[in-house]
């Protein structure tokens, strides 16, 4: 059977938007359009629906792009067990409470028992600092964390 990925919104958002002028932002959507067309398929995809209540924010066009993508993945639920996880991720000062959205991805994917974590959110969830915190957090409550990683981090070799 195949590993587990749960995709953030941001990862969707670089997948579909248009192209970029900015380096960054240039190399980021062309290696999660690298990722989604070559390695996508060797794992089982999945989303929730605060990543589809993410999606669907902002311009209409792009917005629908990015539902499009979404269409076919199946969704991990948010249940008491996540809701709780995430409070304590924010609790425990894992995130900051401004977050709360961020906590409530990596509690889905955590208590989901979901293999990777698969985002472009450096800020908060695929962040060297935060991310012992929020490890040792998920450990405390029962849970496995997901390994957090964007998707040059998750390309095979």
């Amino acid at each position: 059977m195949s590993e587990t990925v749960y995709v953030e919104t941001s990862v969707i958002s670089y997948l579909t938007a248009r192209p970029s002028n900015d380096l960054r932002a240039m190399a980021n959507q062309s290696t999660t359009i690298e990722w989604w067309e070559t390695l996508r398929p060797n794992y089982r995809i999945f989303a929730s629906d605060l990543v589809i209540s993410e999606a669907s924010r902002g311009h209409a066009e792009a917005s629908r792009r990015r539902l499009a993508i979404l269409a076919d993945i199946p969704l991990l639920e948010i249940s008491e067990h996540v809701r709780g996880l995430a409070r304590m991720l924010i609790e425990s000062h894992a995130l900051p409470q401004k977050a709360e959205a961020d906590a409530y991805h990596i509690a889905i994917a955590a208590v989901n028992g979901v293999a990777y974590l698969l985002t472009w959110n450096c800020t908060h969830i695929a962040n060297a600092h935060t991310r012992p915190k929020v490890e040792l957090t998920c450990r405390e409550y029962g849970y496995e964390p997901p390994v957090i990683c964007t998707p040059l981090e998750l390309m095979e070799s």
